[in-house]
């Protein structure tokens, strides 16, 4: 559960553009679905232009202060005091019209200073909770790219491939290799599906097969607010892949149907199975499927599969609480963007796979047809 403080920081950090790709699309999506979490980001929205706007009058009375000190000595008015033993009080015409504001606006300008100092302190401690909360999840829902420099057994052999494929790369070029996914074939002429928060600041990448054939690969397209990325396979050797043997399903699965994924959360390709759990995704995004599947870093931009072998989803991200609850962007937003693709591009059409040769077959058979369509995605930045 957030706190106040929490959010603050949270919207602290949004109006700053520090917030990553992936966390800021997500927060946009409940801005624009949430009315009582918009109404709070107006609230702190209204609090911090308070706070902005006290700052901006402090400023300009330090610079009234010194440039009253400055004509202060020209001593144009002369008070006497009443009293022959003290001083007479000299005050400039600057200095009366000074006291005449701030007598009248002294209550005022006391609030705004009580909620500026408040302010303060609320965005400053939240801020820490929130740098805290933040090394893992946004609001409790965590992205599932790897980071492949801590466990990966196998980078000599990965640098080895990447100058075989690619002679301007130097093997120290190479070891920069951070993240890595899991994506999967759009067309057999060499398109591919992964989700966005996988190549997220890449400067190049590496798709690698099951039985280790690497290729370079470029981005197409990215759809943040769907968390999907459209990449290209760009090497000159590349003939293409084989008959896809799945489809992409255009309409909605029910509640309560059998799904699969497979994936790469380590260097061997990895099966899960479990059941569609929701029709909608984290706090309610429709966009998305919750699947009670484990899930693990890797496995972002998996294919989701129901029991005919249809594709019916990308893997995204898991609640961080609930190892069981991850989710999968639909494959009707997928099929949409493919769509809106082609329609921009006529003369370079996506050619989807339009049968299923997944269907009516054993789930191993399924597996060893779809294998050598699942890859890992290597991140270099």
């Amino acid at each position: 559960m957030m706190t106040e403080a929490d959010y603050y920081a949270l919207f602290d950090a949004y109006r700053k553009g520090e917030l990553a790709g992936a966390e800021r699309a997500n927060l946009e999506r409940r801005l624009a679905a949430d009315p009582n979490f918009a109404q709070r980001y107006t609230d702190f929205e209204e609090l911090t232009e308070t706070l902005t706007s006290y700052g901006e009058r402090r400023a300009t009375r330090q610079k009234l202060k010194a440039f009253q000190a400055e004509i202060d000595a020209e001593d144009e008015t002369v008070v006497e005091t009443g009293y022959p033993d003290m001083p007479v009080l000299h005050i400039s015409p600057m200095e009366r019209k000074l006291r005449e504001f701030w007598g009248a606006h002294r209550a005022t300008m006391a609030v705004a200073a009580s909620v500026a100092i408040l302010a303060v302190f609320v965005t400053l401690l939240g801020m820490e909770w929130w740098r805290t909360s933040q090394s893992s999840s946004l609001y409790g829902y965590t992205v599932l790219r790897r980071e492949v420099e801590r466990i990966k057994r196998n980078q000599r052999a990965m640098d080895r491939a990447i100058n075989q494929i690619d002679g301007s790369k130097t093997a120290d070029a190479a070891s920069q290799s951070k993240f890595s996914g899991t994506g999967f074939a759009l067309t057999a002429d060499g398109y591919l599906v992964t989700s966005y928060h996988v190549i997220q600041g890449a400067d190049s990448l590496l798709i690698e097969s099951r039985d280790r054939q690497h290729y370079h690969a470029e981005p197409v397209f990215t759809d943040v607010a769907h968390d999907l990325a459209i990449l290209r396979i760009k090497d000159k050797n590349f003939n293409g892949f084989k008959r896809l043997p799945y489809s992409f399903k255009r309409g909605q699965s029910d509640l309560g149907e059998k799904v699969y994924t497979l994936g790469y959360p380590r260097e061997d390709l990895v099966f899960n199975d479990g059941s569609l759990s929701a029709r909608s995704g984290f706090e309610g995004d429709t966009a998305f499927y919750q699947v009670s599947i484990p899930v693990n870093p890797g496995n972002s931009g998996g294919p989701l599969l129901d029991d005919r072998g249809n594709l019916i989803g990308v893997v995204s991200g898991r609640q961080m609480d609930v190892q069981s609850a991850a989710f999968a962007t639909k494959s009707s937003y997928l099929m949409k963007l493919v769509d809106s693709l082609a329609a921009a591009s006529p003369e370079a059409p996506y050619t989807l796979p339009r049968t299923n040769l997944l269907a009516g077959t054993s789930r191993p058979q399924q597996i060893r047809k779809l294998q050598d369509y699942v890859f890992v995605v290597k991140v270099y930045e």
